[in-house]
């Protein structure tokens, strides 16, 4: 792939209805597959890929012979559930035609926000990466209220790719990036190749434009872009329209690139450091002490007390052997948790609660160091 993207190791793809579905509910099967030989190439540069996709409640109405127009929260819930079937399969099969595996993950707005959840949920991510399978991820409308949901998938995306620590969100829509006004009205709308801060001007300028399949609009990518960026990831507003989108992007394809803020692990050790409520203490030896010095995970085995009622999820601090703070992390054990297994290696981790564990107290991608070094 070209250098567009070459910059980029792990990237978050947001797929808009309006690409993936025409206006009698029809998937486009064709693009699909362009989109998954790109995603192919990709993947064999050595990049890692997972996908927001819109489409189902689109593709459920079709089905269920719902007027979306007109339709209740509860109606497109439903089509949703129909929907969601046949979207995953059809990217199961496209991608299926290049060896690799799909999986479906359905988020709620809890699930990223949520420090538990959002530690399970990465966790799962992070083992599908690991395995080389593209994660296709979608709200999970069944359940979501009106109330309790992201409303559009490009705020979700935005989400993911925090949660993921991804280098770049690239938004796959209708539009091939940011205007001073809406293109399709306003014949002396500017283009904008670049953007290095987010202003109150440019979200005025975005509006409320939005397609008659999709939910979103200008002013929700906007809104995407502000979330990503100031996680340290960049992102890309691009034009889906046309066949093999990833490759045109790389081959200098037009859109808008909206800057990161840093990079996505300084973006998160800043806000562990930042963090105010600390729940607990994990009290570290010589040896796990020298381990969290060279960028590794703190072990049980490197534990020699806890103090502190905390869940898992929680931030604690790590303190040296000598009671100096090395720094704080996300806890992955509850504070009972952690008292039974400090000490331990991690085939005793079962032995010691009744079940297979986690290999880590607190991981090296949710720990901040307050020495020279961090």
């Amino acid at each position: 792939m070209g250098p567009a993207l070459n910059d980029f190791r792990r990237l978050v793809v947001k797929v808009g209805s309006s690409l993936l579905v025409d206006d009698s509910g029809r998937l486009n099967r064709e693009w699909l597959d362009t989109l998954a030989q790109d995603i192919s190439r990709l993947q064999s540069d050595g990049h890692e890929v997972l996908i927001v996709s819109s489409g189902a409640i689109a593709i459920g109405c079709q089905v269920l012979g719902i007027n979306k127009a007109r339709a209740r929260l509860e109606d497109l819930q439903a089509a949703a559930a129909a929907g969601q079937v046949q979207l995953v399969h059809a990217y199961q099969e496209m991608l299926g035609r290049h060896d690799i595996v799909a999986a479906q993950i359905l988020l709620t707005p809890e699930d990223t926000e949520n420090r538990r959840r959002f530690l399970n949920a990465r966790g799962t991510l992070a083992r599908l990466l690991e395995r080389a399978v593209i994660p296709i991820i979608n709200e999970n409308d069944t359940v979501a209220t009106e109330e309790i949901r992201y409303g559009d998938n490009d705020r979700l995306a935005a989400r993911v790719a925090q949660l993921v620590m991804a280098d770049a969100l690239v938004l796959l829509s209708d539009v091939d990036g940011f205007y001073t006004a809406d293109p399709g009205k306003d014949p002396d709308a500017k283009f904008i190749p670049e953007v290095s801060r987010i202003t109150g001007e440019m979200q005025a300028m975005a509006g409320e434009t939005r397609s008659d399949v999709g939910s979103g609009g200008m002013a929700t990518k906007v809104q995407a872009a502000r979330i990503a960026t100031h996680a340290g990831c960049s992102t890309i507003i691009a034009s889906g329209t046309i066949e093999h989108p990833l490759l045109a992007l790389s081959n200098g394809a037009r859109c808008t690139v909206f800057k990161a803020e840093g990079t996505p692990a300084a973006a998160r050790k800043q806000w562990l450091a930042g963090v105010l409520e600390v729940r607990g203490i994990l009290h570290v030896d010589e040896g796990a002490m020298r381990a969290l010095g060279s960028g590794n995970s703190l072990l049980p085995v490197g534990v020699i007390g806890v103090d502190g009622e905390f869940s898992r999820g929680d931030v604690v601090t790590i303190t040296g052997p000598h009671g100096g703070e090395l720094g704080r992390g996300l806890a992955e054990y509850s504070h009972s948790e952690a008292s039974q297994i400090c000490g331990c290696h991690s085939e005793q981790i079962e032995e010691k609660l009744g079940y297979r564990g986690r290999s880590v107290m607190v991981h090296r991608d949710e720990l901040v160091l307050f020495d020279s070094d961090s």
